[in-house]
């Protein structure tokens, strides 16, 4: 139900875009702003500590024995 309301209300809008003429009749100007002054908040943040290091370490990884196919053998299905 809901995707169906969602694809009419898209069609009305897009049949309504469509019926449409627009026509520019004066350029735009962006207007001038001047900032003068103000102040940023201050903030007192108290955070945890936190401590970053590195060790070595040894980890055992395993192995895997690859066996090469004849060039006669087929791929199994």
């Amino acid at each position: 139900m809901r995707k169906i309301l969602i694809t009419t209300l898209s069609s009305v809008a897009l049949l309504g875009l469509a019926a449409c003429d627009v026509d520019q009749t004066e350029e735009g100007e962006m207007p001038e702003v001047n900032v003068e002054g103000g102040n940023m908040p201050e903030y007192d943040v108290d955070t945890a500590d936190v401590e970053v290091g590195t060790e070595e370490r040894t980890v055992e990884v395993p192995t895997i024995d690859v066996e090469e196919a004849d060039a006669g053998d087929t791929p199994p299905e």
